[in-house]
């Protein structure tokens, strides 16, 4: 059921959604939280659909905030507020509400979103694209106990994420964040199969991907190791290397959907580690209500510090050995190699003159 409301205030909204239900004959509210969808007309149609997708595991009342740009300066001057209230088979397993801000409301959404917020329940609040510096002191952001952005969809990933780190407060978190907990998950499973120390690392992943940043932060973290970063045609995250003493433990996934995983006296095994689209990442990110003290401690790793970390790595890295010469390799048998190369060379000795035999007497 689709109610269009013109013109219209948040108590005429919820009278909407109280009639909506009695008419499809479930009075009754069994949605578990509030999901605050912050976005525009061009991307509000992907992000209605994922969220409706998640809310099949989370049942919620969705509210989509859409802020209408005016054109005019008489049109910015006038508040006005449509709606869109959808309930049952066209919004998922809870309820949607679609605002449409216009003019000075544009500045006061959280006092039309206040009203709309299930009483009792937490709130969530994600920006699809277009997320503010600092989040957590949004207005709209303000409302929610976890707040919810994606680095990928900004034009300079490294700046923002270093954006992110500054401004960090509990509850905030990142989508490229999400991306990686099957990376993570697989690599901590791998370490405690192995009884070795890791001495160095490299993260392998198309350019400009935030995720894999994330990730060679979060290594260098929690190993206090040197992580290097590198290039790869993607798609997203390709490899990840960890060097022990006994051998390399790789992670490789080429093709986006099955990856192989190497370990020191193991049989290679192939994993699934296919990449997730946005509704399974929102799933997963409205599982857990807590702020998520490991993103935290990995995105104040730094971007930057990571960057000059990684460099030193690579400048560090040892050249290959050149194999000795063979004829000086012969002739150290008795020092070093060093040693016999670098002696000096003895004239040969001329072949001793043998003396003249003595005739036998014949006497």
């Amino acid at each position: 059921m689709k109610i269009d409301l013109t013109e219209t205030t948040s108590s005429k909204i919820n009278a909407a959604l109280v009639q909506a239900r009695r008419d499809i004959g479930t009075p009754a509210i069994g949605m578990v939280l509030t999901l605050v969808i912050v976005t525009d007309e061009e991307n509000a149609y992907d992000a209605l659909k994922s969220a409706n997708d998640a809310s099949h595991e989370h049942p919620s009342r969705i509210i989509v905030v859409i802020k209408r740009v005016s054109r005019s300066p008489r049109s910015r001057r006038d508040a006005r507020l449509d709606a869109e209230v959808r309930v049952g088979a066209d919004s998922g397993t809870g309820e949607t509400v679609v605002l449409r801000l216009h003019g000075e409301l544009v500045n006061h959404a959280q006092s039309v979103v206040l009203p709309l917020l299930l009483p009792d329940a937490p709130v969530v609040v994600w920006w699809p694209e277009g997320a503010p510096a600092d989040v957590a002191g949004d207005p709209l952001g303000a409302l929610g106990q976890r707040r919810i952005v994606d680095t990928y969809a900004t034009e300079d990933p490294f700046a923002e994420l270093s954006s992110r780190a500054e401004t960090y407060a509990p509850g905030d978190t990142d989508l490229s964040w999400t991306r990686i907990t099957p990376w993570r998950s697989m690599l901590a499973a791998a370490l405690d199969q192995q009884s070795v120390r890791v001495t160095s690392a490299v993260v392998e992943g198309e350019d400009e991907n935030p995720s894999c940043e994330l990730l060679a932060m979060w290594l260098a973290d929690r190993l206090q190791v040197p992580v290097r970063r590198t290039q790869s045609a993607g798609p997203g995250l390709t490899a990840v290397r960890l060097e022990t003493g006994d051998g390399a433990i790789v992670l490789d996934r080429a093709d986006g959907s099955l990856a192989t995983l190497c370990m020191p006296g193991q049989p290679d095994r192939a994993v699934a580690l296919k990449r997730r689209d946005t509704s399974e990442l929102l799933a997963e990110e409205l599982r857990r209500l807590d702020p998520d003290n490991t993103y935290a401690a990995s995105l104040k790793y730094g971007v930057d510090r990571l960057e000059a970390e990684s460099a030193a790595a690579a400048k560090a890295v040892p050249a290959e050995p050149v194999p000795a010469e063979p004829a000086r390799a012969a002739d150290a048998h008795d020092g070093s190699a060093a040693e016999a190369a670098d002696a000096p060379e003895k004239p040969a000795k001329a072949p001793a003159k043998k003396a003249p035999a003595k005739k036998a007497a014949s006497r």
